[in-house]
């Protein structure tokens, strides 16, 4: 699909008594952000009243999802989140059109969790950007999910160069290997997402 494309599939859904929950999906250094920020554009211009939420904003305190026992990539998939608190008080509200929420912002500089106040509209559009959104959990909560697809060489050169704060390129490899790779093989296997998203985006540069 072309970014045209995708921005006239979601305007078609027409009028509703509720927001429209979107989710851009695809695993890390696919692209995500960037195409959320030009579909937020291109929404805009069509005169839609529009909200990006990254889920990364709202991950749990280091505590909960570094050295809990478990192995790493079973807490970057499972902890790394508060999946139930996310359910109840993001998808479920805005299923029965709530227009307020309050969100578990993740204050990265404090390593603490503190209340993040939206208030949005029953005719808004919501852009959710990030990993494992159609993970059982959520997925039926969304009206309409683009996988952003891209090649694991391109995805694996782009993080290991963007996150810097990781460390040197050694444990930038290590860390991806053991956390964050093991995690998205383990959802590409048991979620299949490609398969069910409603669209597919491919990136490939």
């Amino acid at each position: 699909m072309s970014l045209l494309e995708v921005t006239e599939a979601l305007c078609a859904h027409g009028p509703n008594d509720r927001p429209f929950i979107v989710g851009i999906d695809g695993l890390g250094g696919a692209g995500k952000t960037t195409f959320v920020k030009k579909l937020s554009r291109e929404l805009k211009n069509w005169h839609h009243e529009v909200i990006v939420l990254p889920l990364d904003d709202y991950i749990v305190e280091t505590k909960k999802r570094y050295e809990t026992g478990y192995e790493e990539w079973y807490e970057y998939y499972y902890l790394q989140w508060d999946i139930r608190l996310l359910e109840t008080e993001l998808f479920k509200k805005l299923r029965n059109n709530s227009t307020d929420l309050t969100l578990p912002y993740y204050d990265r500089a404090t390593d603490t969790i503190m209340p993040q106040h939206i208030h949005l509209t029953s005719s808004t559009i919501v852009l959710i950007e990030g990993v494992f959104l159609q993970r059982d959990e959520w997925r039926d909560y969304f009206d309409y999910v683009l996988f952003i697809d891209c090649s694991r060489e391109v995805r694996a050169e782009r993080v290991l160069n963007r996150d810097l704060y990781i460390g040197d390129y050694q444990t930038r490899v290590n860390k991806y290997k053991n956390r964050y790779w093991l995690a998205e093989e383990h959802y590409i296997k048991s979620v299949e997402p490609k398969k069910k998203a409603d669209g597919l985006y491919s990136t490939r540069t």
